[in-house]
């Protein structure tokens, strides 16, 4: 069984909420990069997204941004970022999601990236700008080597796409709760939960919360009404800040681990 849905079952039994934490893959760098997946499962968090970087990153805000072009700069690849996959899963079984844009997995081979991908130990992909109905090859190729695809709906899905995308949507559906790109919020949109119980009326899979959120507040609100929140700009923000200071993964574990509490 694929560990997303492994993990999915433990935190039903649970009776818990799933923490998600997303950091962009060779941000700061990839050695700084393997310590923070270590430091977010030990405070809490149950999946991790490790962004695949991108030069025309387009559902993301200037945090996210600046992230992928520094690890870019860095020599951040496809390569790179399957063999620190591989890496990871020396010391850890955490469920690893890759959100990556759609050319990187093209240009890489959809085929050879599907058989690398598990090779290396990836459990999920998310690729924001390849619709369903442009992701058949990809998703046939996942599919053959038990790789989830995991599809985004946002408040301008219609009902009947919700129905297409919430049953193609493999290990859980990314709901994002507001139009743009992504980002910390002050104020998240009021009809999340009008949104969310919609969406989960198509499936049984779980339904998780992600772009704008980056408080205590703002998880604990979410997780009342989902099965699930991702944080990704404000886990960049603390890492960006602390990058050049020694105490960069205690700063990002307290960061966490104030969230994480929220989920229980």
């Amino acid at each position: 069984m694929n560990r997303i849905n492994q993990k999915n079952q433990e935190l039903s039994q649970q009776k818990r909420k799933a923490f998600i934490a997303y950091i962009t893959a060779g941000f700061p760098t990839a050695k700084a990069t393997e310590q923070l997946v270590y430091t977010l499962e030990e405070n809490g968090v149950d999946f991790i997204e490790l962004g695949m970087p991108f030069s025309d990153p387009v559902a993301d805000g200037p945090t996210i941004q600046a992230a992928s072009c520094a690890a870019l700069a860095a020599g951040m690849n496809m390569i790179n970022f399957l063999n620190l996959v591989k890496t990871l899963r020396q010391k850890t079984q955490i469920p690893l999601i890759m959100m990556s844009y759609y050319n990187p997995i093209f240009k890489y081979g959809i085929k050879k990236f599907a058989v690398d991908a598990k090779l290396a130990g990836l459990d999920g992909v998310i690729v924001p700008d390849l619709p369903p109905e442009e992701a058949v090859e990809l998703n046939q190729a996942l599919n053959s080597q038990g790789i989830a695809q995991i599809f985004i709906i946002s408040p301008v899905t219609e009902p009947a796409r919700m129905q297409k995308i919430a049953k193609l949507s493999q290990g859980f559906i990314y709901y994002v709760p507001l139009t743009g790109v992504t980002g910390a919020r002050t104020n998240l949109p009021k009809n999340i939960a009008q949104s969310v119980k919609a969406i989960k009326k198509c499936s049984q899979t779980p339904v998780f919360v992600g772009f704008g959120i980056s408080t205590g507040e703002q998880v604990k609100q979410v997780v009342k009404i989902s099965d699930g929140v991702i944080v990704g700009s404000g886990i960049i923000k603390v890492i960006e800040q602390y990058s050049q200071n020694e105490q960069m993964f205690k700063k990002v574990g307290q960061y966490i681990r104030s969230l994480s509490q929220m989920c229980c």
